[in-house]
């Protein structure tokens, strides 16, 4: 049976500032109160698993443990196919360099595996959510946005692979769609949807 999130504190299970006041404006409507594992000061686990789901579970529980309150975490990136799934759970692996996290690099490295490939570059942005108790027990849900890689890359907004990924139904890149259309149909989108119907509301 589906457990639905009952109380008015929750951890997202990130670091990420501009993540937490995402889900903080989404779950607000309905009195949660969101606070996150970096400004509690916990540490982020190893993500050691080789899924989506693995990935977002160890955040969610580790953190749910942590401060015996239920925790939601998400894991997403941006799969391939002619790459055979890749970058896959190491999309922001991809955008390591030794100064820093940076897509244009990734995006880059990208467009160069793909060398040789026929196109169309077909993708999809995938992201699972987990929110978990303190106790063990966790819900989950995916959201997918299908599409192919363009090049050379277009937009200015947005972040991540964006600028490469022009979504289904589209000529437009996620990069060039305003933040309220690309929410309507992202895999992010989709998965708080989801999330929100299956326990929060």
């Amino acid at each position: 049976m589906t457990r639905r999130f009952s109380g008015t504190q929750l951890v997202i299970a990130t670091h990420n500032r501009g993540k937490l006041d995402e889900f903080a404006q989404l779950l607000a409507p309905l009195g949660i109160t969101c606070t996150s594992a970096g400004n509690l000061g916990l540490p982020e686990p190893e993500e050691t698993e080789s899924t989506f789901l693995g990935n977002a579970r160890i955040k969610a529980h580790a953190a749910a443990r942590a401060t015996s309150l239920p925790a939601l975490s998400d894991d997403s990136g941006l799969t391939v196919d002619a790459l055979d799934g890749a970058p896959g759970v190491y999309t922001a692996d991809w955008a390591t360099t030794p100064t820093g996290r940076d897509f244009v690099h990734a995006m880059k490295k990208t467009h160069a595996a793909l060398a040789g490939h026929p196109q169309p570059w077909t993708a999809q942005f995938r992201c699972t959510l987990v929110l978990a108790w303190p106790n063990g027990h966790d819900e989950w849900v995916e959201g997918t946005a299908p599409g192919r890689l363009v090049w050379p890359r277009r937009g200015q907004d947005g972040h991540g692979y964006d600028p490469m990924f022009q979504p289904d139904g589209q000529t437009r890149t996620f990069a060039e769609l305003s933040a309220a259309e690309k929410n309507a149909i992202s895999h992010r989108g989709q998965a708080v949807a989801r999330m929100l119907a299956k326990c929060f509301t």
